[in-house]
C-alpha cells in the first residue's frame, strides 16, 4: 500500500468512540452510582470515615421521589465534569513529512522532522529524541502504539522499539555526585511536586533540568536521570 502523498498528514487521536464513552458513559455511570448511594444514604451518613456526611444526611431526610433525582443528577453532573477534563487532556498527534504537531488543551508543540532522530513510547509517554539523546518532546499519550507507529513510519519518521538510552539512567538519590550544579536542588523540588501530584510544577521543573542537560524518566514517583552533551532546546519537553 502506498504511503501518504507529499503534503498529506496523518492524525492520531482518541477518536469519536472515546468521546462517546466519556460524554455518555461517564454521566450514566455517575447517575447509577449516585442512585445506589442515595439508596443507602442513611447508612452512609452514619459512617464517620465517609466523605460528604452532610450531603448524605440531607438525602436521607428527603422523600424518595426527590432524593433519587437529586442524588443521581448531582453524580451525573460530576460525570460530565470528568468528561470535560478528559476531553481537554486528550492528546492529538498530527504527523507530516516535514514535522509533527502535538496538541492538547489548547496548547500545541511543533517539532520539525529534521531535528528528530527517533520516536518511541516510554510506557504511556510519546517521546521524540534528537541525535544527541535530548528529549525534544515527552507527552503522556493514552493512544494506540500501533496507530502511532503507523502514523510516524508512514511519514518516514524513525520509530524505535524502546528508549535507546534506557540503560544510561540512574536512580536519583539526594546528594549523590554526577549531576550539574543546581540539578540536585531542582530534583528535590520536583520530587516534592511529584509526591504532592502538582503536575504543572513537575513539568516546569523537568524543563528546567533539561536546560542543564539532565533528561528524566519517572517510574511511579521515583525519578531516574541521565546526562546529555549540552543544554536541551529552550522550550523543554513535557511532563
Amino acid at each position: 500500500m502506498a504511503g501518504p502523498a507529499a503534503g498529506e498528514t496523518t492524525v492520531v487521536g482518541g477518536g469519536a468512540g472515546e468521546l462517546v464513552l466519556m460524554w455518555v458513559g461517564f454521566p450514566l455511570l455517575g447517575a447509577g452510582l449516585g442512585a445506589a448511594l442515595t439508596a443507602g444514604s442513611g447508612w452512609v451518613a452514619d459512617l464517620p470515615w465517609f466523605p460528604f456526611q452532610g450531603w448524605f444526611a440531607l438525602l436521607a431526610r428527603l422523600p424518595g421521589d426527590r432524593s433519587y433525582p437529586v442524588g443521581a443528577g448531582v453524580a451525573a453532573l460530576a460525570g460530565l465534569a470528568v468528561a470535560f477534563v478528559g476531553t481537554r487532556e486528550r492528546l492529538t498527534v498530527t504527523v507530516g513529512r516535514a514535522g509533527a504537531r502535538l496538541h492538547r488543551d489548547g496548547h500545541r508543540r511543533d517539532v520539525p522532522r529534521a531535528a528528530v532522530a527517533g520516536v518511541f513510547l516510554d510506557g504511556k509517554a510519546l517521546v521524540l529524541l534528537d541525535d544527541a539523546g535530548r528529549e525534544l518532546a515527552r507527552e503522556p499519550a493514552d493512544l494506540s502504539e500501533a496507530r502511532l507507529r503507523a502514523a510516524f513510519t508512514g511519514q518516514g519518521w524513525p520509530w524505535l522499539a524502546g528508549d535507546p538510552h534506557r540503560d544510561a539512567y540512574r536512580r536519583w538519590v539526594a546528594g549523590l555526585p554526577g549531576l550539574p550544579a543546581g540539578a540536585d536542588a531542582l530534583l528535590s523540588a520536583r520530587q516534592r511536586a511529584l509526591d504532592a501530584d502538582r503536575g504543572g510544577e513537575v513539568r516546569e521543573l523537568r524543563a528546567e533540568l533539561a536546560r542543564l542537560g539532565v533528561v528524566l524518566r519517572d517510574e511511579g514517583k521515583r525519578q531516574y536521570w541521565r546526562l546529555v552533551p549540552g543544554p536541551a532546546d529552550r522550550d523543554g519537553p513535557g511532563r
